[in-house]
């Protein structure tokens, strides 16, 4: 059975395996301060699928307000299910909490940006019915980051 709850500082090496997998190397000096600073920040939701006490994905949310819209939308920040739980219903699990959360929240979308080269998310996504949005612009505040 698959357990969806908020992670503890104490899943910090499973979620810095999930961001390893994503491309994002290196968060290991910071990612207990951030796992916390999002976990208490009030636009922010966090949460891990486990199975067993293992991890086996991750779903970064971010609540975002909207002056010129009624309703806000949710971002997904991130999301990764590890290599080895990949396409055993553990992402659609995963994505419905994010829905439940989103609209219980008075969310009327939810939103995620998703880098062209995730052929693979491209279609998980389209398989929730997600839909392509014309364009997605970026400014780098660091040199030579691209993520």
């Amino acid at each position: 059975m698959i357990n969806i709850k908020e992670p503890s500082i104490n899943d910090a090496s499973a979620i810095i395996d999930l961001m390893n997998s994503l491309g994002y190397e290196g968060t290991e000096s910071f990612i207990k301060r951030r796992i916390s600073e999002l976990l208490n920040h009030k636009d922010e939701v966090l949460l891990v699928a486990e199975k067993e006490n293992k991890i086996l994905g991750i779903i970064s949310l971010h609540f975002i307000p909207q002056l010129a819209l009624e309703k806000d939308f949710c971002r997904i920040s991130y999301f990764c299910i590890s290599n080895t739980a990949r396409s055993q219903g553990i992402g659609a699990i995963l994505e419905a909490k994010a829905v439940e959360l989103a609209t219980n929240r008075g969310c009327d979308r939810m939103e995620v940006h998703c880098n062209e080269r995730r052929t693979e998310a491209h279609r998980f996504y389209y398989r929730q019915g997600y839909i392509d949005s014309p364009k997605y612009l970026y400014k780098s505040l660091i040199e030579n980051k691209t993520h």
